[in-house]
């Protein structure tokens, strides 16, 4: 199947190809991360935590915005160099 096909029939998902798991440095980093919010989270009050799980989740979707807009732009991008590759 070619990706068009692949795209129409919804098997095309940007977030399944992510390798960003594989790669050492993430996963040191997001070692850090769980290791430093579990720290945190066992020094707070029972207030504090759940202040904390709101901007926990606050950031969450932040990325998520952040990720979605990159991941347009660079789309665009794309398109715009096929676009001037067959055009030229």
């Amino acid at each position: 199947m070619d990706i068009l096909e692949e795209l129409w029939y919804g098997n095309v998902n940007p977030m399944e190809m992510n390798n960003i798991q594989n790669n050492p440095e993430y996963q040191s980093a997001l070692r850090l991360v769980n290791s430093n919010y579990d720290r945190l989270q066992r020094t707070l009050t029972d207030e504090q935590k759940q202040l904390l799980m709101r901007y926990a989740e606050s950031r969450n979707e932040l990325s998520n915005i952040t990720e979605l807009d990159a991941f347009k732009t660079g789309f665009r991008l794309g398109a715009q160099f096929f676009i001037a590759a067959i055009t030229d």
